[in-house]
């Protein structure tokens, strides 16, 4: 199986653009080479080149963090070229690239499920003209045209009579060829390697410890930094006095960096305990007092004001809820969460003159490559970001606080390369945090049970407001809402609005974002509203699903999730079931989850079914295990995830009390990959989305009360060993 290169070896290279085309909202160039006889290797567009052995090299545009479109979005690519993948080697393309070729890779940032979804359209495209190109370049060596000949696995042969040339003989020639304005994409059903399972092409290096991390970065002459910003959010160094350290072997350098104090030193354990030894006299400001209780209360006021921001306003839902048989009632609560990747932020950067080299775990290089140029004071394309693999992105390495720091501290050492490295209660301490959401539904049900009336108020902050700096359409931040704005279910009186409350806690993208908490509370409500009518969950919720594409997605998903849990049979006595289903970045999930709880308070998960439509399966293998991965993040966080604040300060800093779900706590998952094609799901986003709301409702099954906040371990529950 091939491996990739964590290089893009494209520098040395030049294109003239030749054609463009707009997809999926942003321009991409097709470039070819000045002189296809002067280059090291025909280019047939930025993304394929092709060896004169035969080996075809497919670029990379994004990062790779374990979520596998490093093979997914290359084999869209082959699947068009008609690639023999045997034969195929995948480059990491550079973010220094995309800005010299005026973004021909389009947008590079790994964020959002959007890798296969939003870039699947001209990655096919480059395949299909790579592969019109090679077929006309051979019907012109034969003399013959081009209708009457096939490309299929890195071959084009001439039909009638049965010559057959390699992509790599031809490569040269096709390369000085025009590209095509218009391709023709191939059938879904003449597809040889969209939907097989690939194993994903850096697996092996990963066995063997040849994939380069971030924090593997290794620089001739390279210094070592450890950090400590304010342990209160915000806070600034009113004094540091550094004179216990500063004397110390291999200590280089002690920096005010004025929100943080840098420690320099020729490694980074010495840095570290340096660190400790640094008399810092903090200016925490107004926030010094924050509790959880203080924010707490904050969105509980949220609630009580009589005006709110309005996402969604179906029919009179005030006047629906007066006249109901039934009125349901219930606040659900889903805490702050950092995301405690198994990398810490880390970063090197190398400041020679106007010359800046960054090298860093990054989920958007193209962020790293402007954020160090206006730190650096240098021009952008003055930098270069080198590709490293990701341990872990989950949304915090997308927004690029840390690569500013590293990039200060190294424009403090001019001429020496520096790491900078967080500590993992830097990491857990500093982090961009999962918005902590307090939830109130109200339903209004009929005589006959009919849900005729729904009203969902949310307390929360507001990541798009305080992170990106956004204004809110309508005062609506959409991730504080998902999945209840856009819920598929038939009642029609809806209101769904929201309290925007901020705080001094940073928040950021966790992964899958709102619908990680909101489904929890939308799901969980519905068993309730089931069970208020005593009704079976899963009927209830068919019964509730109109007739439109959006609602038959939702019916198709949680049909074949339930059919493959035996939804229809008992389960064993003392064993409980729950059920969830939703949508969102583009795909439909559910989840079964069977339970059983022991007089220890010991849940025993007997087995998760878990199942997505993403429309086109890619990669069935790697959906597996992404919704496996997907299992596990999400039961830690079920479970043990919560950052409470004190004087201002998150409580937890590590993994003693920022638990991880263990290997031998890992219950049975069995993944269902429905898809019903026609369009591009994410995958790695909702692949847990369904997951806390099945389990929850399970237990609450168990129990006989209902679960309403997380983590469970604040009901003196834990996770039983599998």
């Amino acid at each position: 199986m091939s491996t990739p290169h964590l290089t893009s070896g494209m520098d040395r290279r030049h294109f003239l653009k030749i054609s463009s085309t707009a997809t999926a909202g942003l321009s991409m160039g097709f470039f070819v080479p000045q002189s296809a006889q002067a280059a090291a290797t025909p280019q047939l567009n930025v993304w394929v080149e092709i060896e004169p052995n035969d080996t075809i090299v497919i670029r990379y545009a994004r990062a790779e963090m374990g979520q596998g479109s490093m093979t997914s979005a290359p084999m869209m690519i082959a699947e068009e070229l008609e690639a023999d993948w045997k034969k195929v080697r995948v480059e990491y393309a550079t973010a220094h690239e995309n800005l010299r070729t005026k973004r021909a890779y389009g947008d590079m940032a790994s964020v959002g499920s959007r890798t296969i979804r939003n870039s699947q359209e001209y990655l096919r495209k480059a395949g299909a003209t790579g592969r019109e190109m090679l077929i006309a370049a051979a019907a012109q060596q034969w003399g013959v045209p081009a209708s009457e000949c096939k490309a299929a696995l890195s071959k084009v042969t001439h039909l009638p009579s049965k010559r057959v040339l390699s992509y790599g003989k031809l490569a040269a020639a096709a390369a000085k060829l025009e590209a095509p304005k218009d391709v023709k994409l191939k059938d879904p059903k003449a597809w040889t390697l969209i939907g097989k399972s690939i194993p994903r092409v850096d697996i092996p290096d990963i066995v063997t410890g040849r994939v380069k991390y971030g924090i593997d970065a290794q620089v001739p002459g390279m210094l070592h930094a450890a950090i400590a910003a304010c342990p209160v959010f915000n806070g600034t160094i009113k004094t540091m006095d550094a004179s216990k350290v500063e004397n110390r072997r291999g200590i280089v350098k002690v920096l005010n960096m004025g929100t943080f104090v840098a420690v320099v030193a020729d490694n980074w354990w010495r840095a570290k305990e340096a660190l400790r030894d640094v008399a810092v006299d903090w200016d925490v400001g107004e926030h010094g007092t924050l509790s959880s209780a203080v924010i707490m209360s904050h969105f509980k006021a949220g609630m009580d004001q009589p005006e709110l921001a309005v996402a969604r306003n179906d029919g009179n839902t005030a006047d629906a809820l007066s006249k109901a048989a039934k009125v349901v009632e219930a606040e659900y609560f889903t805490p702050y969460l950092a995301h405690a990747t198994m990398e810490p932020m880390v970063c090197t950067a190398w400041l020679q003159g106007e010359q800046l080299d960054v090298w860093c775990s990054t989920q958007n290089p193209e962020a790293t490559l402007a954020v160090a140029a206006a730190t650096a004071g240098v021009p952008q394309a003055n930098v270069k970001v080198h590709p490293m693999q990701l341990g872990g992105g989950l949304g915090r390495k997308s927004p690029q606080d840390f690569t500013r720091q590293a990039v200060a501290i190294a424009k403090a050492m001019p001429g020496k390369p520096v790491k900078m490295l967080w500590s993992r209660e830097e990491e857990i301490q500093h982090g961009l945090y999962r918005p902590a959401s307090l939830m109130r539904f109200k339903a209004g049900l009929s005589a006959t049970g009919k849900a005729e009336a729904l009203h969902i108020r949310v307390s929360a902050p507001s990541i798009l407001a305080t992170l990106l700096k956004l204004p809110l359409p309508r005062g609506v931040d959409g991730q504080a809402v998902a999945s209840f704005n856009d819920h598929p279910y038939d009642i029609p009186n809806t209101l769904v609005d929201y309290a925007q409350r901020n705080t001094n806690v940073p928040v950021g993208f966790w992964r899958t974002v709102g619908h990680s908490q909101n489904p929890f509370g939308r799901e969980c409500f519905i068993d309730e509203m089931a069970q208020a009518e005593a009704q079976d969950p899963v009927q209830y919720r068919l019964a509730m699903l109109p007739n439109n594409e959006k609602a038959n997605r939702d019916r198709a998903i949680l049909l074949a999730v339930t059919q493959a849990a035996g939804w229809d049979k008992k389960p064993a006595p003392g064993v409980f079931r729950g059920v969830a289903a939703t949508d969102g970045y583009g795909s439909w999930t559910a989840c079964v989850c069977d339970v059983s709880i022991n007089a220890k308070n010991e849940v025993k998960i007997h087995r998760i079914v878990i199942g997505i439509d993403p429309g086109y399966a890619v990669n069935p293998d790697n959906i597996v295990a992404q919704f496996q991965g997907s299992v596990v993040h999400g039961l830690t966080a079920i479970f043990w995830g919560e950052n409470t604040i004190k004087d201002g300060r998150v409580e937890q800093s590590n993994f003693h009390d920022y638990r991880m779900m263990r290997l031998n706590e890992m219950p049975k998952v069995e993944v269902v990959i429905a898809p019903t094609g026609g369009f591009w799901g994410g995958v790695g986003e909702p692949a847990q989305a369904p997951l806390a709301p099945a389990v929850a409702n399970a237990i609450s099954a168990a129990l006989g009360k209902r679960i309403r906040s997380l983590p469970l371990k604040n009901h003196g529950l834990t996770l039983a060993r599998a």
